[in-house]
């Protein structure tokens, strides 16, 4: 298993920029295309803590889904964002990296300098 995984969306740009960043400095990380296989419960909330921010700053606002469930309401909670990720794995903004240096959604892909060089 690599040092490095990355939990991936091939349909991203964003998540196909970070992906050849990590392969173009060498390493060959394990990918993970979240949508196939999502993280379980305990494996979302372990990168949202890892990642040291907000529940919400995970959750992916640009998708439709957000305003029509209405987590685009400021009183819906951590809980309730997080069983809505889980239900629907799209909401789960990408890419995220787990690196020895760190956990981070590398959104933009320029933020993957802070964790892998």
């Amino acid at each position: 298993m690599s040092a490095i995984t990355i939990y991936h969306n091939p349909k991203c740009g964003t998540s196909r920029n970070v992906l050849q960043a990590l392969r173009d400095g060498g390493a060959e990380p394990t990918v993970i295309e979240y949508l196939k296989t999502p993280p379980d419960r305990a494996t979302l909330e372990k990168l949202i803590a890892d990642m040291g921010v907000a529940v919400r700053d995970v959750v992916r606002a640009k998708e439709s889904l957000y305003t029509e469930l209405g987590l685009d309401d400021p009183t819906v909670t951590d809980a309730q964002l997080i069983a809505a990720m889980l239900e629907h794995p799209i909401l789960i903004n990408r890419p995220i990296v787990v690196a020895p240096k760190g956990t981070m959604l590398v959104r933009p892909s320029e933020r993957l300098v802070a964790i892998f060089p």
